[in-house]
Parts: C-alpha cells; sequence; structure tokens
C-alpha cells in the first residue's frame, strides 16, 4: 500500500522520484511553486519547457493536463508540471484541480517514478481555498495511487505554511 505523507517545508528540497509542480499553462516559469522549481532547478527545465511549447504544446499546456522534464538540478528525477484552475465561487472547477493530481500520477507511473511530491495545486495565487483543495487533493490520490496496488512507495504532500498544513492534516485524517 502506498504511504501518503505530509512534510511542511520546501518542495524544491525533496529527494524524491517526481516533484509536481504548479505551473502556468506557458511552462516558462512564474511566480509561487512555478518560480521556486525553476528558480532551483536551473534552465535545464526552461529548456525543455521551451522545446515542449515549440511542439506539442505550442498553446501552452491545458487546465487538468500533465508533462514531464528533467528536474535539472533538484534533488528528483522529473519534474511534472501540472496547470491548475483558477477558483471561481460561481462555477465549480474541482474535477479539473482533481484531474491535475491524477493526470500527474499517472505520468509518474508510466516514468517509472515510485516516490512523488504534490505541492498544493491551486491554492496559492489561484485561490482555491485549503481546506476544500486539500480534500480533493487527497481524495483523487488516494483513489489513483494503488490501482494497480504497489505502483507507488510514497505520494508526499509538501506544504509550505501552517494553514495548509492543517488542511492537509485533516483531509489525511478524515478521508482515510
Amino acid at each position: 500500500m502506498t504511504e501518503l505523507t505530509l512534510v511542511r517545508g520546501d518542495i524544491t528540497e525533496q529527494a524524491v522520484d517526481a516533484v509536481v509542480n504548479a505551473a502556468n499553462s506557458s511552462l516558462l516559469g512564474g511566480g509561487g511553486v512555478d518560480g521556486a522549481i525553476h528558480r532551483r532547478g536551473g534552465p535545464e527545465i526552461l529548456a525543455e519547457c521551451r522545446r515542449l511549447r515549440a511542439g506539442r504544446y505550442g498553446g501552452g499546456l491545458p487546465t487538468g493536463h500533465a508533462v514531464a522534464t528533467t528536474a535539472g538540478r533538484l534533488p528528483a528525477q522529473w519534474v511534472i508540471h501540472t496547470v491548475g484552475p483558477v477558483w471561481a465561487a460561481g462555477d465549480d472547477r474541482s474535477a479539473l484541480l482533481a484531474s491535475c493530481y491524477a493526470e500527474s500520477l499517472r505520468v509518474a507511473a508510466e516514468l517509472g517514478a515510485r516516490t512523488v511530491a504534490f505541492p498544493a495545486v491551486s491554492t496559492g495565487v489561484y485561490g482555491w481555498p485549503l481546506d476544500d483543495g486539500a480534500r480533493v487533493a487527497v481524495r483523487t490520490v488516494r483513489e489513483g495511487v494503488d490501482s494497480p496496488p504497489g505502483r507507488f512507495d510514497e505520494v508526499r504532500f509538501v506544504v509550505f505554511g501552517e494553514s495548509a498544513e492543517r488542511a492537509f492534516t485533516t483531509a489525511l485524517e478524515t478521508l482515510f
């Protein structure tokens, strides 16, 4: 059975097979987690992202999709970029948020990754409420990690602050 863990810290410091990046659709870096991954990972990540933009993802990576690149100088093998939805009170986009986690796990499995670290996708500048974002993340990952059984050893949620840690702790405790 896959171990789901929670770490309060810096996602760029996680020694895992694959780190998930809460990217923007351009794949060319940005703020928050995306900017941190690009800065710490170095120019190799940006170079691969530019190749993706010059080819299959000329119009950008669609929301809810995921694609992998090298991890550059990060202590991981791969970065899996996913574009989360912007939260909107009058529009339920939770299926798109769930897709970010499910598609990232699919890409990780295709790569042969055994350990994966996720940030709290869409809960920063995209405005997704932390409690709901944590529930969607934990539920989707829990449903996806053991199908087939033994596909992953560990999936780690890496959160930055105290409020995110509380939200994910609650989700992990109540959804098991």
